[in-house]
């Protein structure tokens, strides 16, 4: 790029003048039409401005600046398909295995694994492991998604059933085990991701003691059933504390 020139000498006093400059200041001779355009050098392109993000409206009952918590339709699910089973069996139409209760060997009935969970006879019993799944289930799917907490019910569920049976714990059904595998997944995966306090893992301890004391009052809350819904809650809060 091509330096201006310093100054101009002006033809009719012979001064040197301003290159920026018409006419000459001391005899006002006009040197030129025009004054030569200011090289500033060359500009950096402008950035394009982003445009900030815009929020959609408010709905009914949420606060500017803080996230509405969604509902946990799965772990709600899940407790009303427990509630709904108890209802059934308070007509006295239906029985505690024709819903899926484990009386002895399976004998082809592998559907038992899955049921057993979502049955319970006893009143105490259900509303033990329905507000445990209630309030582990709820935390674990606001963390990580609908699929969770049914995938972690349903599979320990399953586990400490089919250990019932080959342990040969009979009767056995109710969700001891499966609400032992969501506090345990609660508890392994905050002790290993976040582990910010004490308190909740005292209040979690608390839930799991009672969970498996039942074990020991009631005889269908296998303890087997129990230790199988710990261990697979175990492997899935280690496998969440990795995301």
């Amino acid at each position: 790029m091509s330096q201006p020139d310093l100054f101009v000498v002006c033809k009719n006093c012979q001064a040197e003048v301003s290159p920026y400059i018409t006419e000459c200041p001391y005899c006002g001779q006009r040197l030129r039409k025009r004054a030569p355009k200011i090289e500033r050098g060359e500009e950096k392109p402008r950035r394009a401005r982003r445009r900030p993000r815009s929020l959609g409206r408010l709905r009914r009952g949420e606060i500017p600046g803080i996230a509405p918590d969604t509902r946990p339709y799965a772990t709600i699910a899940l407790i009303a398909v427990s509630l709904g089973a108890t209802v059934a069996l308070s007509t006295r139409h239906v029985s505690t295995y024709d819903l899926g209760g484990i009386f002895g060997p399976l004998h082809g009935d592998w559907w038992r694994l899955v049921a057993a969970p979502f049955v319970h006879d006893n009143a105490g019993y259900q509303v033990v492991t329905m507000v445990s799944v209630g309030v582990f289930g709820t935390a674990l799917e606001r963390r990580f998604g609908w699929y969770v907490p049914l995938f972690v019910f349903l599979a320990a569920g399953a586990a400490g059933a089919a250990l019932a049976v080959a342990a040969q714990t009979w009767p056995t059904f109710g969700a001891n085990g499966a609400a032992l595998a969501l506090v345990t997944a609660w508890l392994v995966e905050y002790r290993l991701a976040r582990n910010d306090g004490d308190a909740d893992l005292i209040g979690a301890g608390v839930f799991a003691a009672v969970l498996c004391l039942l074990s020991a009052v009631w005889p269908p809350a296998s303890i087997a059933a129990a230790v199988g819904g710990a261990a697979v809650g175990s492997v899935a809060g280690f496998a969440l504390a990795q995301r």
